[in-house]
């Protein structure tokens, strides 16, 4: 099964490099990712529960990253076992460019293989599952590496037509120890 797609990630290329070789920025942007163990410079260990259709299940696996290219490339393989499930197998090649105005450009191109019950589910609905959580995880991505608002500041730009009176707030104290 063969999959693609990109996503425009409002963050430096840098920023979204250093968070996609992250554990702890990928244990918050995992979909279903249960834990997460750095195992090498280049390998993780992971344990993810997902449910693709009727099948619910708990992969143990590994991924390892290969073919380097900071902050530009890489290639991920990952296999996992779901028990009674099934198994799942595969690589993507990520690329990161910069896509102006300060964001990266994320586009990535997978093939995968399934066995046992997910081979019996269907490659169509498996297909979508997998662009469902892929979507997720670069929508976590996304909102974990954007640069926060100052306080006060909305992340939306302000309504058309002059600016409204700006209310003084008061700030709270914290509560002294």
């Amino acid at each position: 099964m063969d999959l693609s797609g990109a996503h425009d990630i409002p963050a430096p290329r840098v920023r979204v490099w250093a968070a996609l070789n992250d554990p702890v920025a990928l244990e918050i942007c995992i979909p279903g990712l249960q834990s997460l163990e750095k195992t090498s410079d280049t390998e993780f260990a992971a344990v993810v529960a997902a449910r693709i259709g009727p099948v619910s299940a708990r992969f143990k696996g590994r991924v390892t990253l290969s073919d380097l290219d900071p902050p530009n490339a890489y290639t991920i393989a990952g296999e996992g076992a779901g028990g009674a499930a099934g198994f799942a197998r595969g690589s993507a090649r990520v690329r990161l460019a910069d896509a102006g105005g300060g964001a990266t450009r994320l586009t990535w191109e997978a093939d995968a293989r399934i066995g046992g019950k997910l081979a019996q589910v269907g490659s169509r609905l498996v297909g979508g599952a997998a662009k469902r959580l892929a979507n997720e995880f670069f929508s976590k991505l996304a909102a974990h590496v954007a640069p926060a608002a100052p306080d006060g500041e909305a992340d939306e730009p302000p309504p058309a037509g002059p600016p409204a009176p700006k209310k003084r707030r008061r700030r709270r104290r914290p509560p002294a120890d």
